[in-house]
């Protein structure tokens, strides 16, 4: 059995008059990068916000797994308890809030669910930790103390997602175009910073509309993501295909 498994999986906006994800099968286990690739409105990032419990989406049929728990109806900080974790597209900015404060609040959060009562980490811990893996992605070490994402760059911004993801430590963590907006120089980093944590601690599931990112990110599964389903799976080869083909040949035959 895989940490995560999508069964006959649908999504339908919140008021459900329209469905987005129609039947979708899918199972990560850590220590596996699973892409997901598709064109613009097929679906993906409905896809991934339904994974995280985003509220704006219903589950109309079908089941999200975890770790052999069905999540399906659980709230989206819940799921994040439990290991999962979502990169966004399009990180929001959070006035008022440091992100050193935003990153000890979640950890804190996450040790209480699991201990089942405060376990504030040490600051010291946390302060060493912090810096080295702000280190390792590029980060200047002054944005720990400025708003999250308040002000900062497309890059920053994608910067301190995987800052998250490596604080967090989450068991599969799901990647919403994270590529999207971003240079070569900054794509290499942060593509670094999901390899090395992937491993036997950590599954990934990468959503993209371009095969670049998985130049840095090989992945172990290609999923190809059409109208709402996957039509073809395949190794890292069907990636390269879709960036010399396009998807039209599968949107033609959903059509």
């Amino acid at each position: 059995m895989a940490l995560l498994e999508l069964k006959n999986l649908h999504v339908a906006l919140e008021d459900r008059s329209i469905e987005i994800v129609r039947g979708v099968d899918l199972a990560v286990d850590t220590n596996q990068v699973h892409a997901v690739m598709g064109p613009n409105g097929s679906g993906k990032s409905t896809l991934a916000y339904a994974l995280m419990g985003h509220p704006g989406y219903a589950i109309t049929d079908g089941q999200i797994l975890f770790d052999g728990e069905d999540v399906t109806e659980l709230a989206a900080d819940e799921r994040a308890q439990r290991g999962l974790f979502l990169a966004f597209q399009y990180p929001h900015a959070v006035p008022g809030v440091t992100v050193t404060s935003f990153l000890r609040s979640a950890i804190n959060a996450i040790r209480k669910a699991r201990a089942g009562a405060d376990d504030p980490v040490p600051i010291p811990e946390f302060r060493d930790e912090l810096f080295a893996a702000m280190e390792r992605l590029r980060i200047p070490r002054e944005l720990a103390q400025r708003y999250l994402n308040q002000g900062f760059s497309g890059g920053e911004k994608k910067r301190i997602e995987i800052l998250q993801m490596a604080m967090l430590k989450p068991r599969i963590a799901v990647l919403d175009e994270t590529d999207s907006g971003l240079d070569i120089d900054a794509l290499r980093v942060i593509a670094d910073g999901v390899q090395a944590l992937v491993g036997p601690e950590m599954g990934a599931l990468v959503i993209t509309h371009y095969q670049r990112i998985l130049n840095h990110i090989r992945p172990d599964f290609v999923h190809v993501f059409v109208d709402g389903r996957i039509v073809e799976e395949g190794g890292p080869e069907l990636a390269h295909k879709l960036e010399a083909e396009g998807y039209k040949a599968y949107e033609e035959a959903v059509a």
